[in-house]
């Protein structure tokens, strides 16, 4: 027996939070003027660093920061990831946002360079707009002309259909051939339906259901967006359609194009890389478009973590990239100081060659202080909907402060669940100091490595 189960908006926000230790993350957390306040947006002090990626927010909102790169510099713990975050949350879903960490780049089967390209070009948008002629509005009447299909008599498939749409202003009856009637069937689009169909190309859209339409079937869930009130304007309208797609994208579309050409033939090859040629090609048509004003280019971030991790060859590349005409607003982020660069026996500040830091804006991430930690961890709690004591949220914050913040935070919910076995949906000291006894921290297990040294493996 089948079974429906309403799932009610406290559930989908539960289902949806604690997807990443930075889940409350709303923003920067700045005024009107640009200045930072001290909590606000889930981020607690840091206010230069705050202030300063406002200023980056600012540059990459009016285009000034292309060709340029950014790098956070601060110790574990520190909140460099959330910033580049709250940035990503301060440029909006429009503005392409592509994350990646330094040791994703190493592979057996692709070269470093082409995941690092691919990153590169996923950060780079192109906003397509277009005005299209179609015809939008509700059904309210629909017919079929059927026909029996050319290879099965006793089958009936569309040959064409008559259509009434309507709208709070106008109403007008169309004749549609057998493409569009046969998308319509498709669709399954019956009275009561929001749809629009393009004048030019005869592509069927459905937008939802509109309630009230004479001897329309409603009911009490629909698996589109259903609207109280019949839409208003003309039917047959020009409309602004918008629509951003990355470089990337556009080279997977021309090479997939070329992947079907040569399989015409017999010869095709599963490609891993994608042709240089192939993105020179997609390059020349954005150009192209760019100079005649169809589509404007939307520069992204493109966010390195731990960009200690890449080699001589990644930067240099990154340098190359950094000049090139398209090019992603460059972030970065390392808790090294002065280490090693890998690919040389060279060490540098954050293991960054000198040319490649000489082209950043650096930002540093100090540590937090004591009351700051109290607060970070207060906003953790409320985000992952955990009850803590005064005693309990007092330990945490020595814990945070002694040995790390991301330790003492990680220790919430397995103390909430020690509690819970207790019967109790607070938080108390003694249920923080089980879950530091089962569960240590980074120090104690470099102790246990030491003693323990001659039992493990080398």
């Amino acid at each position: 027996m089948s079974m429906i189960r309403e799932v009610k908006e406290e559930s989908k926000r539960e289902m949806l939070k604690r997807i990443s230790a930075h889940s409350h993350i709303r923003g920067l957390g700045l005024d009107e003027k640009g200045e930072p306040l001290f909590i606000a947006d889930g981020l607690v002090g840091q206010l230069e660093a705050r202030k300063a990626a406002g200023v980056v927010v600012k540059m990459i909102k009016e285009g000034k920061l292309a060709g340029r790169g950014i790098l956070f510099v601060g110790p574990p713990g520190s909140g460099k990831t959330a910033l580049a975050i709250a940035i990503a949350r301060e440029l909006g879903e429009d503005t392409p946002f592509v994350m990646i960490n330094g040791a994703e780049l190493y592979s057996s089967e692709i070269k470093k360079t082409e995941i690092l390209m691919r990153a590169v070009r996923r950060a780079i948008g192109i906003r397509i707009r277009e005005f299209r002629r179609v015809y939008e509005g509700v059904v309210k009447e629909i017919k079929f002309a059927l026909a029996s299909h050319p290879f099965n008599p006793y089958v009936k498939v569309p040959r064409g259909a008559r259509i009434t749409l309507a709208t709070k202003d106008e109403e007008k009856t169309l004749e549609v051939d057998q493409a569009i009637a046969t998308q319509l069937a498709q669709l399954g689009v019956r009275r009561g339906d929001l749809i629009s169909i393009d004048a030019d190309s005869g592509e069927v859209f459905k937008l939802g259901r509109v309630k009230g339409v004479e001897k329309a079937k409603y009911y009490d869930v629909e698996t589109t967006r259903v609207l109280e009130e019949m839409p208003k304007g003309k039917i047959f309208k020009e409309k602004e359609i918008v629509r951003t797609v990355t470089l990337h994208d556009l080279d997977e579309a021309y090479a997939a194009q070329k992947r079907a050409v040569i399989s015409l033939i017999g010869v095709g090859t599963e490609e891993k890389e994608i042709d240089p040629e192939i993105r020179r090609a997609v390059d020349e048509s954005v150009k192209k478009a760019l100079s005649e004003g169809k589509v404007t280019l939307v520069p992204g971030v493109l966010f390195i973590d731990d960009v200690h991790m890449l080699d001589i060859e990644a930067f240099s590349f990154l340098s190359r990239v950094m000049e090139s005409e398209f090019s992603p607003i460059l972030i970065m982020a390392t808790n090294r100081g002065i280490t090693k660069i890998r690919g040389t026996e060279l060490e540098g500040p954050h293991g960054v060659p000198l040319d490649l830091l000489d082209r950043l804006l650096i930002i540093t991430v100090r540590p937090y202080t004591t009351d700051e930690m109290r607060e970070i961890i207060l906003i953790r709690a409320d985000e992952e909907e955990v009850k803590l004591s005064k005693d309990a949220l007092e330990l945490l914050v020595k814990i945070a402060s002694e040995r790390s913040l991301r330790y003492a935070i990680q220790l919430m919910q397995p103390a909430r669940i020690i509690a819970e076995k207790k019967g109790r949906d607070e938080i108390r000291k003694e249920d923080v100091e089980e879950a530091s006894k089962l569960f240590i921290d980074v120090s104690q297990s470099v102790e246990l490595a030491r003693k323990w040294e001659d039992k493990f493996l080398k």
